[in-house]
């Protein structure tokens, strides 16, 4: 189950970080499994794609992860197990120069990690 939901990221539009409605289900999903496991910690790494300047896109991939971290709390995830972190665009998951990349890139991964 652990390695299924940490393959499952929450995707973001251009320039944008709000947790589209379309995520809602992997959310819950996420905030399920946390709290039936209480001895996980989870980080949550915001990532952008390569437009913009590493000091921009670090704060945009913060602003996305803390809006999926907010989200999880707001599902009943005690704020103490959730990390929120940003790689900005040093981790793309996409490597080409346009848009299907670029859109690859917009999103929050779920890492798990047992205390």
């Amino acid at each position: 189950m652990i390695q299924e939901l940490a393959k499952k990221s929450i995707y973001f539009d251009f320039d944008d970080f709000t947790v589209k409605q379309e995520f809602q289900g992997v959310l819950k999903q996420q905030a399920e499994f946390i709290t039936q496991t209480p001895k996980d910690m989870v980080m949550l790494s915001g990532n952008a794609d390569e437009r913009g300047s590493s000091e921009y896109n670090l704060a945009l991939g913060q602003k996305r992860a803390e809006a999926v971290r907010k989200a999880l709390i707001i599902l009943g995830v005690p704020d103490s197990r959730l990390e929120a972190v940003s790689y900005g665009k040093e981790k793309p998951r996409a490597t080409c120069h346009e848009e299907k990349c670029w859109q690859e890139n917009r999103r929050v991964d779920f890492e798990h990690k047992v205390k």
